[in-house]
């Protein structure tokens, strides 16, 4: 049951000595981390640590203390995650297969993805406004069974078209603590990808 703490299971740690007990903190966050095979919200990690722990500083000192190590903590939105470092990634894929993690988008579906990021929520009809052409049900589809979109708010009249919305997977995927991260329109029409 999630949020069920062992009775006697000992947060304060006031037997140790300061330093110890920030370290055990530490440790304690790193395992939560580290166990964990999605983003753990900060609410989770209050719950290993000692009443009035700072979770942000223990978090900080934790990704100081993986720095130059192939694992990093990052930020991710209400909470973090730990990953691997990207330039470990082709290290992973040459020694595993990686199968079902790679996301596999085409070209098309990552400028699909990005209208939808850049104008959400939008409908199919703003997509196609967008592409001048209709957008495949299978593409979004593909989008959203990999967790990178969903539907979002709805017309409260009968018949209204569906919206689709980015997720936090999306903000996960393409390393984004925010919608706010996304590059700027100047960066975008330098890149050549001005349509958006």
């Amino acid at each position: 049951m999630k949020g069920h703490t062992d009775p006697g299971f000992d947060r304060e740690l006031s037997d140790l000595p300061p330093d110890m007990r920030w370290r055990e903190w530490m440790r304690r966050i790193e395992a939560v981390l580290f166990a964990s095979a999605s983003p753990v919200p900060r609410d989770d990690l209050v719950r290993v640590v000692g009443q009035g722990v700072s979770v942000d500083l223990l978090v900080g000192d934790l990704a100081a203390d993986l720095e130059g190590r192939a694992f990093e903590v990052v930020p991710v939105p209400d909470g973090w995650m730990m990953r691997t470092r990207p330039a470990y990634g082709p290290a992973i894929r040459a020694a595993a297969d990686m199968g079902a993690q790679d996301l596999d988008l085409r070209p098309f579906d990552v400028a699909v993805l990005a209208a939808i990021a850049y104008h959400q929520p939008i409908t199919r009809d703003g997509l196609r406004d967008i592409f001048g052409r209709e957008i495949n049900r299978d593409l979004i589809g593909r989008l959203h069974t990999r967790g990178l979109i969903s539907t979002g708010p709805r017309a409260p009249r009968r018949g209204a078209p569906y919206t689709f919305v980015t997720t936090e997977q999306f903000l996960v995927a393409f390393d984004l603590q925010s919608l706010a991260d996304l590059p700027d329109q100047e960066q975008m029409e330098d890149a050549g990808l001005d349509r958006f």
